[in-house]
């Protein structure tokens, strides 16, 4: 029998990622009382690249977590390569740092604990009802009480929220490793295959994360085998052939996630406000996807702020919320879904980063779309 937790929050906040970690500190740094319900138990290991744009950096020291301290990589080099190994470099403007999910979730839990959210891991939610602007969320440990909910548990939506029907699209899988092996740390690179690209930086604890995307059909077509299909594959591009070759790889097997989409999404559905992935389909190529989480828990606690305030209602926090969202990242996913379309095909790549090779200036250009500013 579940217990009921009579206490009325101001916000429950289901998914304990880096929107929903950091959203629980910033609201609870404002005086709000929080429940956070997390599925898995910190620290663990989370499908991710691992790298996070310099805008974030300030961000995240203001939460609490002393990233000087912590002899983080700082990446201010991309290459890129395609199938055959041809490659093209430049120098990252803004750049990022390298940290895993496994040390920042796990820290910034930390933080949000000591700030006294009330964090529940292995935890799910298995439903939220709205009634009389008071919401009850059901969980697998117990029920609660809020005057908000938020649901920031990524890419994959619960089985409570409601599927949105939309035409038949690719469905794509991430797979990723941490390993080790000789590599700089200023460096983060991507290398093209068919059908998918794989991102390798360097993050703390000297260890490499190797991350990559691709279709579901490229594993169907490889006996539902990530090892074969990495063979037959992946492989064929050299510089992918010497990591998987040469490296030490770490895990016992392989992080993976499938049913990947990248249509649009809503900031506002089933009566949640919805923030990072859980709001918008960011494209790894769109780059930052960690920045965008973080950033999207900035805007939305301002107006969540100001209606536990009575200084907004309802509808004004919902409008207000999406239209800044819209304002800060449509762009950025646009652009980065339409730089996804110049890779993973291999003529396309291929004279792309030729002619990106000739016209650094556009090069760098391209970079840019997918840094935001600090915040």
């Amino acid at each position: 029998m579940q217990i009921e937790d009579a206490k009325i929050y101001d916000c429950v906040i289901i998914g304990g990622g880096l929107a929903g970690l950091c959203l629980s500190i910033l609201l609870t740094q404002k005086n709000y009382s929080v429940v956070l319900i997390e599925k898995n138990k910190y620290p663990f290991h989370k499908v991710c690249g691992e790298y996070v744009s310099m805008e974030s950096y300030d961000f995240i020291k203001s939460l609490g977590l002393n990233l000087d301290e912590m002899d983080l990589p700082i990446i201010n080099q991309l290459n890129i390569t395609a199938h055959n190994g041809y490659k093209i470099t430049s120098q990252l403007k803004m750049g990022g740092f390298g940290i895993s999910r496994y040390t920042l979730d796990y820290e910034l839990a930390r933080i949000a604990k000591n700030n006294g959210v009330q964090i529940f891991e292995d935890c799910t939610a298995t439903h939220v009802q709205l009634q009389n602007a008071e919401y009850t969320v059901e969980t697998t440990l117990r029920n609660f009480k809020s005057k908000l909910v938020c649901g920031s548990y990524g890419k994959i939506e619960p089985s409570f929220i409601e599927r949105t029907k939309s035409k038949k699209k690719r469905n794509f899988i991430a797979v990723k490793y941490h390993i080790k092996t000789s590599f700089p740390d200023n460096l983060i690179e991507l290398h093209n295959f068919k059908d998918g690209y794989c991102g390798i930086s360097k993050v703390d604890n000297q260890t490499i994360c190797l991350c990559y995307l691709t279709t579901a059909e490229n594993l169907n077509e490889n006996g539902k085998s990530i090892k074969e299909m990495e063979r037959n594959v992946l492989m064929r591009n050299p510089h992918l052939h010497k990591y998987f070759s040469e490296a030490t790889f770490l895990f016992e097997k392989p992080l993976t996630i499938s049913q990947i989409g990248f249509s649009k999404k809503q900031t506002y559905k089933n009566d949640l406000l919805l923030l990072g992935d859980s709001a918008g389909a960011i494209a790894p190529l769109c780059g930052n996807g960690m920045s965008m989480a973080l950033r999207s828990s900035q805007i939305i606690s301002n107006y969540m702020d100001k209606y536990l305030q009575n200084k907004l209602t309802k509808d004004e926090l919902i409008k207000h919320y999406t239209d800044e969202w819209n304002t800060n990242f449509s762009f950025r996913i646009k652009a980065g879904y339409y730089l996804q379309l110049l890779f993973g095909k291999y003529q396309t790549t291929l004279w792309s980063l030729k002619l990106l090779r000739y016209f650094p200036v556009l090069f760098r250009k391209l970079i840019t779309l997918t840094h935001g500013e600090k915040f």
